[in-house]
């Protein structure tokens, strides 16, 4: 069986099941009594655009498999990982935030200090950093139980030390995440992203029913890279969807503020940061967990996500409320055919080319409220979409029965 991801999609994730069915809108603050059942859902996303619906998601069940990429290189993940190497985890990272435990004082107290940014201004962000996070004598440690409390200091005392190895490249902690510094320190000492993902759900507190999965398996510092149809290649997720004016800039994502590509994406694909040739594709596999969720849960969640550097990597669709730089003046059937492309790996190997036609990926499209993309019905319908469905909160699943 084919296991890899990029221009090697895991053939046992395609072609999708055709049974669908809709899951029930979730009206935000509505009271929700609980499911007797609680369904065992996936779901694929982007690690910012699906968080705003976690904690509706989270009235219908806590038993769900978040999947998410681990390709940002924006922010403190970006410095963590140039100074440090390794795959970003900065996505994973939010949503395990999200799904934190908010039901005690200690583990809001815990959320507030993993959640926390140090300052913009670079001085001071190192002497909060330094002198009050990691001698554990900042406000933020306050209602953090002793042994949560070395516990966490430790794995940042860890990362610290790691820094001050590598003293030919200087770290940045201009608007550090405390929580990325966290899991960077974890993902280090054990060698390994799964056992950094379980330390942080045991610290925060997050249901044993939910995970949090990257969606590839590795160690190394990888990044994506995109080829534009004019022959342009554009190396990291950032530069693609979001460019910043520096590393450590805070991200504009809203799609309005920046300008369109020069020309739309052909096919997008992973690229090794290890070694001299920094844009060598590689082909990472597909983590086991995913492939082991996706055989036991009852239902596949496709989530909203940047379309070309959070949904393709990743297999997933949903359509999106706004345009944003990779899908300027792209309709509904477009973001059908770059999903079609990027699993078919039109675009790649040919002697890896896959001919599935659209309905064989997608057979329904959730059309958010008042979303700006627009729906073009009749060519959906020669892609063999039918089903469409309007003005909805939440999601269209597919079950696997």
């Amino acid at each position: 069986m084919e296991v890899c991801l990029g221009p090697f999609i895991c053939k046992s994730l395609v072609p999708l099941p055709r049974s669908i069915r809709t899951m029930a809108s979730l009206t935000p603050g509505a009271p929700s009594p609980p499911a007797p059942h609680q369904p065992a859902l996936l779901v694929f996303s982007g690690g910012t655009a699906f968080n705003g619906v976690v904690e509706e998601l989270k009235r219908l069940t806590i038993r769900v498999a978040h999947v998410l990429p681990v390709s940002d290189d924006g922010g403190s993940t970006a410095e963590i990982v140039r100074v440090l190497g390794g795959p970003a985890v900065g996505d994973i990272r939010s949503r395990c935030l999200r799904l934190s435990d908010e039901s005690t004082c200690e583990a809001v107290a815990v959320k507030r200090l993993l959640g926390h940014r140090l300052p913009f201004d670079s001085l001071q962000a190192k002497l909060e950093w330094l002198y009050e996070i990691v001698e554990g004598d900042h406000l933020l440690w306050t209602g953090v139980s002793k042994p949560y409390r070395e516990t966490i200091r430790a794995f940042l005392v860890y990362f610290q030390n790691q820094i001050l190895q590598r003293s030919s490249e200087a770290f940045c902690f201009r608007n550090g995440s405390i929580g990325n510094f966290f899991f960077a320190g974890a993902r280090i000492f054990f060698q390994s992203l799964d056992a950094a993902i379980f330390l942080f759900s045991r610290v925060s507190h997050i249901p044993t029913e939910s995970l949090v999965l990257p969606v590839i398996t590795t160690n190394d510092r990888l990044t994506l890279g995109c080829e534009l149809w004019d022959g342009t290649v554009i190396r990291g997720q950032n530069e693609i969807s979001h460019p910043a004016n520096s590393q450590i800039d805070t991200v504009i994502k809203c799609g309005s503020l920046i300008p369109s590509l020069p020309s739309r994406i052909k096919r997008v694909f992973y690229l090794s940061s290890e070694g001299n040739n920094l844009l060598h594709e590689v082909f990472p596999n597909v983590n086991p967990m995913v492939l082991e969720q996706l055989r036991k849960v009852d239902c596949i969640i496709y989530a909203m996500g940047s379309l070309f550097t959070s949904v393709c990597p990743s297999l997933v669709l949903m359509l999106n409320g706004s345009h944003d730089r990779e899908t300027a003046g792209l309709s509904a059937s477009g973001f059908v055919t770059a999903i079609t492309d990027a699993l078919n790996r039109t675009h790649g190997n040919p002697l890896k080319h896959l001919n599935n036609l659209p309905d064989a990926y997608v057979n329904a499209l959730l059309v958010p409220k008042d979303g700006e993309v627009t729906v073009d019905i009749d060519c959906l319908a020669t892609q063999g979409i039918f089903h469409v469905v309007n003005n909805s909160l939440l999601v269209v699943v597919f079950s696997k029965s």
